[in-house]
């Protein structure tokens, strides 16, 4: 194997009395704040106050931080059920990504029904949003490698072989987390520069749904990566969410272009009938 990387990096930064300060939880705020901003910027050229979806955002980053919290708790019940008080501390790692994700989204529903605000728009603002959100928070993953991928026959690979690291030494494995954060860039890559395009294109909503919806997809294959339990018809938690947005991708799309596509008849033949 001539592309097998080594990597032996401290996890943990530091300790503050209580509280563990991890290259994990140090890339997620710093990725928190990366979708918040790169949000707040698509949400403003679309008609929304920055200054008002500021609050938007406090409601997304906490329910979803509850809802990754909750996810990866209940997926790895067996590391908290002899002390369940251990699920409070967020600075040793340990969240879910769709449950983050998910979170995020039920924010963004109560926040917009509070506000009078499109959820449709905050999609569209959102999807980009989490892509840089979740891009930058893998690069913590790398470091730390608690996401255990599989063990690879192809010419590249990732070792771990720090004393502290959550990864598995001795094992030469695939770089999951670093596959998924190259999806993330590539989705960006791909539809950031012609954003304010399609959005005059398409119905509010949609462009949000392509981004989730594509990751999502992608997200399902990389998962055979990794080496998490199935949960459930051999599936892990990870692809099961996965195919739920793919899902409601593929149904609220195409529903969304079609009402858009009514709307429009609906007004070009509006003169005639008045007529």
């Amino acid at each position: 194997m001539f592309l097998a990387i080594t990597i032996d990096l401290e996890p943990n930064i530091a300790r503050l009395g209580p509280f563990l300060i991890t290259w994990h939880g140090v890339f997620a705020v710093l990725g928190i704040l990366g979708a918040a901003r790169l949000g707040l910027w698509l949400g403003e050229k679309d008609g929304i106050d920055p200054r008002r979806a500021s609050d938007g955002v406090v409601w997304m980053v906490v329910v979803g931080l509850i809802g990754a919290r909750l996810l990866y708790v209940w997926e790895n019940w067996q590391l908290f059920s002899s002390n369940p008080l251990r699920m409070f501390a967020l600075t040793e790692g340990g969240i879910s990504q769709w449950g983050g994700l998910f979170g995020a989204m039920v924010g963004a529903y109560i926040w917009a029904y509070r506000s009078k605000t499109s959820l449709r728009k905050l999609f569209d603002g959102g999807g980009p949003a989490a892509m840089i959100g979740l891009a930058i928070g893998r690069i913590g993953d790398v470091i730390n490698g608690e996401h255990h991928g599989t063990p690879t026959t192809a010419p590249w690979g990732v070792q771990y072989v720090n004393p502290d690291t959550l990864g598995e030494p001795g094992k030469v494995v695939h770089p999951e987390v670093a596959y998924e954060m190259l999806l993330t860039l590539g989705l960006l890559a791909l539809l950031l520069p012609f954003h304010q395009r399609l959005k005059g294109k398409l119905p509010d909503g949609v462009l949000g749904l392509l981004y989730f919806g594509l990751y999502a997809l992608g997200r399902f294959f990389l998962s055979f990566y990794r080496t998490d339990p199935s949960v459930f018809l051999g599936m892990r938690q990870a692809q099961i969410a996965s195919l739920l947005m793919v899902a409601a991708a593929v149904i609220l799309i195409p529903l969304l272009l079609y009402r858009a596509r009514r709307a429009s008849e609906a007004r070009d033949e509006e003169p005639a009938g008045r007529a």
